[in-house]
């Protein structure tokens, strides 16, 4: 411990109104969750610069896990700055306050009882099972759980669906640890026992497989995740897998296609596994809006995983250069960016893909094979 250290425990002996806890990581894992009563900082040399940081208070910084708030707390002393940085930052935040105390109650009178939730989260589920036809009578479905908010909530809406079910299917809550470090498991562990959600895990070494490939390494993890989790699916007789992805999922990958991937290819609601016979995907979130999940998950006071990806394992998520940053997270930040003047955006990003006229796409394929406006022309 340096003289730039302090412990999370320490904290209670000062005054609240004392020290100011800021987050320096970013506005993006900012958004999945913090520390409570902090605030997001990215550019804190930056802000202390610029002279926006209170000089009567003490700063307290954290990353993290508390590697590269040290550097910028000794900056900021050497600034001027009473700064200190918390020590194992918000992964040791996590260690110590996410409990595995039974609320699955609470919780699901939030989903159920509360109108906002119930108006925001249940009925666009119910909505999309309905709409898209993705849940039908005597399926047995994999709800696969990463260990994130979205997935975490759609295994609750699940279990709320199956309460108040037209006819009977099953579920199996499905967890695949890829190789995931001590605290991403145990977090997924205790939130599922916090939640009510009886999980079954099975182990794969993903993770190891793809640490040193250089090129498009996530999609050769997504692409071996999903092949895993089809197959246990399957060995377990299931006959769907359901993926947490919802409505900003679909719209950032509809938009992340034609930016960088020079085609228009949407992310559908529903698709059959080519490789693995009688089996079919399904994304029951297709219409939740991701900040009505972050909303629910702050009301119930959760924690989850942000990404549990080896590649994010050290504080190179912690940067504000942008390095770090996926395209994914670069989408998403422009999509937030083109809102400012135009608020229905999203909306109309994800209805352009209802509504494609043909006759004036100049070439699409079907079934893999090209056609072109020629052909009728």
């Amino acid at each position: 411990m340096s003289e730039y250290e302090i412990k999370y425990e320490e904290l209670g002996a000062l005054a609240p109104d004392s020290f100011l806890l800021i987050d320096t990581r970013g506005e993006i894992p900012f958004g999945y969750g913090s520390i409570p009563n902090a605030v997001c900082v990215p550019d804190i040399i930056k802000a202390a610069e610029e002279g926006s940081l209170p000089t009567d208070k003490r700063l307290v910084l954290f990353c993290m896990r508390g590697v590269a708030s040290v550097e910028q707390a000794e900056i900021l002393c050497e600034m001027g700055y009473n700064a200190c940085s918390l020590i194992g930052g918000y992964e040791q935040w996590l260690r110590t306050n996410c409990g595995r105390a039974d609320r699955s109650r609470e919780i699901e009178l939030s989903i159920t009882k509360r109108r906002c939730f119930k108006e925001k989260l249940f009925r666009p589920f119910t909505k999309a099972i309905v709409s898209y036809e993705l849940v039908e009578p005597n399926d047995k479905i994999a709800v696969c759980i990463s260990g994130g908010k979205d997935s975490m909530l759609m295994a609750k809406l699940f279990q709320e669906l199956k309460r108040h079910r037209k006819f009977d299917f099953e579920l199996v809550f499905l967890v695949m640890d890829p190789g995931y470090n001590e605290i991403n498991r145990t977090l997924i562990e205790n939130n599922a026992a916090t939640m009510g959600i009886p999980i079954e895990i099975f182990k794969t070494d993903i993770f190891d497989s793809v640490f040193n490939v250089e090129k498009n390494p996530c999609y050769l993890c997504a692409r071996m995740r999903r092949g895993h989790l089809y197959k246990k699916a399957q060995e377990l007789g299931c006959n769907k897998i359901a993926l947490g992805h919802h409505y900003d999922d679909v719209i950032e990958t509809n938009l992340m296609s034609m930016l960088w991937g020079g085609q228009i290819q949407s992310m559908l609601p529903k698709l059959k596994s080519k490789n693995y016979e009688g089996m079919e995907l399904i994304r029951p979130l297709y219409l939740v809006r991701e900040h009505d999940i972050k909303a629910w998950r702050d009301a119930n006071r959760l924690h989850f995983i942000e990404c549990a990806c080896r590649f994010t394992e050290t504080c190179t998520s912690c940067k504000s250069d942008g390095s770090a940053v996926s395209k994914r997270m670069e989408t998403k930040l422009l999509i937030k960016e083109l809102k400012k003047t135009n608020p229905n955006i999203e909306a109309n990003i994800f209805n352009s893909m209802h509504n494609v006229c043909l006759d004036t796409v100049i070439a699409y394929k079907k079934d893999g094979v090209e056609h072109s406006f020629l052909d009728n022309y």
